[in-house]
């Protein structure tokens, strides 16, 4: 088959990552977002960007977009560190040294708000807003006809599901493939760098990324977004009509996110504000050290923001058609380890060239969508695993084993070969 159009429902990360990369090779491709404008669920917190999905977003985004998007990153180097809550040193990995490969390969800290800016930078009218995805059906031909909230239809060769959590293309596609709640809740804060609020804060919060590991019952993240503010009018600049310290998107900060099991938090958690919620990770965080209390405390509350974490539950492979999925649409993970964003900007690239070789008639749909699914599932679903246990060992309330992980980091710290080993497994 030649001459393809491709049909994306949902305008996320990978979605639109995707619709990059489809554009650039002269594949006609269309996206259909829920969302009336491109405003709507903007979130103002920071991700990592990894080299699977630095690499992915190279390959995708034109040379120009892939240097706005290194331009607008955080600043800081690339180690990570685990501390106790009173932050004394558990294991620190040492910064990664950048490649500067155009090509891609590093880590980067970005606004998904930034990022978001960059990627519909050139997309244009391939993204029509207000387009709810409802359901699909074949033609006679094969074909797949898309049919829309405001009772509109779309044909095209292929559609894909790149919805989010809730998909719509998968409830219908594949309605075995389960998201289920993990009991795990974190509530999420920005802490506004300012030149006064920089004196007053730790300098180590501002090197880079820590994991805080009490006692047992809960964890913290902590990660600075520092970067020098856009010119007017940029990319990276705030979104017209959005105010407020949640969607200011020119203000460096340090973001924290306090995770527990939801019965630690008591009753009533959905039903409370923002200050009420950010009240609670004070209590919960009383007797820590002073300056994981005060980042929390000088938070402004506005920011606050309540994340049931939950997951996908793998599937295995199913009968490939003209329809496929992305992203959190199938492999939805929790945000433990950083690698959903990645995982989906992956399934763009890997999709994306299996796309293109049909369109240039190298390669047979079906065949390069099988091939897509194979590995997507494999990879997908990995990364789905060692989230979801990450997620549990940070939260667990089991204080022995949690002592005696802390103590394995302090000796693994100490022990370089271990060191080494265990920096590996984590890039891998």
């Amino acid at each position: 088959m030649s001459n393809l159009h491709v049909i994306i429902a949902g305008g996320g990360i990978g979605g639109l990552a995707l619709a990059n990369g489809l554009r650039r090779a002269g594949v006609s491709v269309s996206v259909h977002e829920r969302e009336i404008q491109r405003t709507d669920r903007l979130q103002g917190f920071r991700i990592h960007i990894n080299p699977n999905g630095s690499r992915a977003l190279a390959e995708l985004l034109s040379p120009e977009l892939f240097s706005t998007f290194i331009a607008t990153s955080g600043k800081g180097d690339t180690g990570f560190g685990f501390v106790t809550e009173q932050l004394k040193e558990l294991l620190e990995f040492d910064p990664v040294e950048p490649t500067h490969d155009p090509a891609g390969g590093d880590h980067y800290g970005v606004s998904r708000i930034t990022l978001r800016q960059i990627l519909l930078a050139e997309l244009g009218e391939v993204v029509r807003y207000d387009s709810m995805f409802e359901r699909y059906e074949h033609q006679a031909d094969g074909r797949v006809v898309a049919h829309f909230a405001d009772g509109t239809t779309e044909v095209g060769d292929v559609l894909i599901g790149a919805d989010g959590g809730t998909s719509r293309v998968r409830a219908q596609y594949l309605p075995q493939a389960e998201r289920i709640d993990t009991g795990i809740v974190t509530i999420a804060g920005k802490f506004a760098l300012t030149p006064e609020s920089r004196e007053r804060l730790d300098p180590r919060l501002l090197t880079h990324p820590f994991s805080v590991i009490p006692p047992g019952g809960c964890g913290m993240f902590v990660a600075a977004h520092d970067f020098d503010a856009p010119a007017a009018g940029a990319i990276g600049g705030n979104e017209a009509g959005l105010s407020g310290a949640l969607f200011d998107n020119t203000q460096p900060y340090v973001l924290w996110g306090f995770g527990a099991k939801r019965e630690r938090f008591g009753t009533g958690l959905e039903s409370m504000s923002t200050a009420e919620l950010h009240e609670l990770t004070q209590r919960m965080t009383d007797g820590w050290a002073p300056a994981l209390r005060r980042l929390v405390a000088e938070t402004d509350s506005d920011t606050v923001t309540l994340i049931p974490i939950k997951t996908s539950v793998p599937v295995p492979p199913w009968q490939t058609t003209n329809v496929t999925v992305l992203g959190d649409a199938i492999h939805s993970m929790t945000p433990y380890g950083g690698i959903g964003a990645n995982t989906a900007l992956r399934d763009a690239q890997l999709l994306c060239r299996k796309l293109i070789a049909a369109d240039r008639g190298d390669q047979e749909l079906l065949a390069g969508i099988h091939e897509y699914e194979a590995r997507m599932i494999e990879y997908g679903f990995d990364a789905v695993r060692a989230s979801l246990k990450t997620a549990n060992q940070s939260v667990s309330d089991n204080r022995l084993a949690r002592t005696a992980g802390r103590l394995f980091f302090r000796t693994a710290n100490a022990v370089p070969a271990i060191k080494r080993k265990m920096f590996a497994d984590l890039g891998a």
